[in-house]
């Protein structure tokens, strides 16, 4: 028996973020093949989407998809109302949504630096705000991102100054929540 074999999510609601192809698609499927309603954004790929939507329906498991650009705070507020007014809650929030462009300083334009602070540091922030009075009502909430340790290494910025910065970004909230959130009993 393997680790997740012992874990049960029945009757929770998990949000992911970016749930639609990679990483976010294993943590979606897992959620749901675990026992949660899997509730997944995406912004583009509405192909990777009905994918995922049709592995859970093959499987019978509880799995829901909606188009959201999570950089947009009525997006973000249309996905929340929506998600709480269907299922009443929400337990868990997975911010795995991540713009990436992965060049030097000189070859990124600021169009790129703006969509990877707006998508990875701020939509991180920003869900991660707006889902937690719905958060701190669960007997378990959690937060979890997708994102590296706070390693303040020249190397691992030297290769992509903006999107390091921009993934670190979400690190830092990591940090602060876990703190502030603390006696709030959100993990």
């Amino acid at each position: 028996m393997n680790a997740t074999e012992t874990l049960n999510f029945s009757g929770q609601v998990a949000l992911i973020t970016g749930g639609s192809r990679g990483i976010g698609r294993a943590i979606t499927l897992a959620f749901a093949r675990l026992g949660a309603t899997a509730i997944f954004c995406y912004q583009r790929d509405h192909t990777a989407a009905a994918a995922v939507s049709q592995v859970a329906a093959d499987h019978g498991w509880r799995v829901e998809a909606f188009c959201v650009d999570v950089s947009q705070r009525p997006a973000v507020d249309t996905l929340i109302a929506a998600v709480v007014a269907k299922y009443g809650r929400i337990d868990i929030l997975v911010n795995n949504a991540s713009a990436i462009f992965l060049a030097g300083t000189l070859e990124t334009p600021m169009k790129r630096f703006d969509l990877m602070h707006s998508v990875n540091a701020r939509g991180t922030f920003m869900v991660s705000q707006q889902c937690l009075p719905h958060l701190m009502k669960s007997s378990n909430p959690h937060i979890l991102n997708i994102s590296p340790p706070l390693n303040m290494e020249a190397r691992w910025f030297a290769p992509h100054v903006a999107y390091s910065m921009a993934k670190f970004g979400m690190s830092m909230c990591v940090l602060g929540m876990a703190e502030e959130l603390k006696p709030h009993g959100v993990a």
